[in-house]
């Protein structure tokens, strides 16, 4: 499992997932069906993740409506900018 930072058109979001890189075809494939054509993914440490998260992160994780391969945590951009620094994160990968 993932936690990734995924800078987006209209801005960031937080996301789990499955998949073992952000440059996966078929994560690649996931992110154009939601209408992200290009991105920016950094990724975070899951303990961290979860410690800010807390009961959401359990919440998001346990919902049999979503899918397991990807899970939009946060999409609310300024929470998830301001939420982690930029030595939290991993190092960029990038795909247009």
């Amino acid at each position: 499992m993932k936690t990734c930072v995924i800078f987006t058109g209209s801005g960031p979001i937080l996301i789990v997932t499955t998949y073992a890189s952000l440059t996966d075809p078929r994560f690649v494939d996931k992110m154009v069906s939601k209408g992200i054509m290009k991105f920016i993914g950094y990724e975070l440490p899951s303990v961290l993740v979860q410690e800010k998260y807390g009961a959401h992160f359990t919440a998001v994780m346990n919902d049999v409506k979503q899918t397991d391969d990807l899970r939009v945590l946060d999409y609310n951009g300024h929470n998830v900018f301001y939420n982690f620094s930029f030595d939290q994160m991993g190092n960029p990968i990038y795909y247009e």
